[in-house]
């Protein structure tokens, strides 16, 4: 049997995975979390799926190396470019995001769903055999988000540029009739208030981090590993400047903590 102690491994870009790390340890309260944020390469999105599939693989590599059980690929455009590379590579359980389109278009009423995205996941071919399997039920209206990662990395949440940049986004979905928003990049979350002030009340928003924390957790009891006890940590690692995400981290993750050097690839 296993040792209950083996963490499981988390990484993104940036900050973004936070978002899914909070989902993953309200369903695993007793699990120690690892996580990478590769914020000497962010953002990705407009990067090339090689350079984010030989990033992936690195920051896996690094993960695994403090013996992760599990890895969880908390950012779309890594998950598009790497998800089949990694499953082929590692013999441990690994969860991808997925953008929330198929929820969007069981919740829209107006058979509209907007998907805000980085081009890196809305490119991918990964994205497109999503839409063609549920985008018959619904229109799909696809948005990049140029710029809008990189507000967020910087911990601005609701400024006057953040504010500019996302209305000027979502407005052209509203007026198309959206009643339904994906959040399809992990960094978008933290912008929930500003986009329910900016879409108003009527305006659903979905994304996957829920989805993808209870898909952990069906993997993880599929395994041999003996359930975790007692109350789980964290160790929070940058491939930037660890002083940046520990600035942040009290915002976004809801606590301070350090953060250490990630030396990946």
């Amino acid at each position: 049997m296993s040792s209950p102690a083996r963490p499981i491994g988390v990484f993104d870009s940036g900050v973004g995975g936070l978002s899914v790390l909070r989902h993953i340890r309200a369903a695993l309260p007793a699990e120690d979390l690892l996580y990478a944020a590769d914020a000497a390469h962010a953002p990705y999105g407009a990067k090339s799926p090689q350079f984010i599939e030989a990033r992936a693989l690195a920051l896996a590599e690094f993960l695994v190396a403090h013996d992760a059980k599990a890895l969880v690929v908390a950012c779309n455009t890594a998950t598009a470019a790497a998800i089949v590379r990694l499953r082929e590579r590692f013999g441990l359980p690994i969860v991808g995001m997925e953008p929330a389109v198929k929820p969007a278009v069981e919740a829209t009423r107006a058979g509209v769903i907007g998907v805000l995205a980085t081009s890196g996941t809305i490119e991918s071919g990964k994205f497109a055999e999503l839409v063609r399997r549920f985008g018959s039920q619904a229109r799909v209206i696809v948005q990049p988000c140029p710029g809008l990662v990189e507000r967020i990395e910087a911990g601005d949440l609701e400024g006057p540029l953040t504010r500019g940049l996302l209305d000027g986004f979502v407005a052209p979905l509203l007026a198309q009739g959206a009643d339904t928003l994906v959040l399809g990049c992990t960094h978008y979350p933290f912008l929930t208030p500003l986009l329910r002030e900016l879409a108003g009340p009527s305006v659903e928003i979905v994304e996957s981090g829920a989805a993808v924390a209870r898909q952990l957790a069906r993997r993880l009891a599929e395994t041999d590993f003996s359930p975790a006890q007692g109350a789980g940590g964290e160790r929070f690692f940058s491939s930037g400047d660890p002083a940046l995400l520990a600035a942040l981290l009290p915002r976004l993750w809801g606590a301070a903590a350090p953060v250490e050097r990630l030396s990946a690839g």
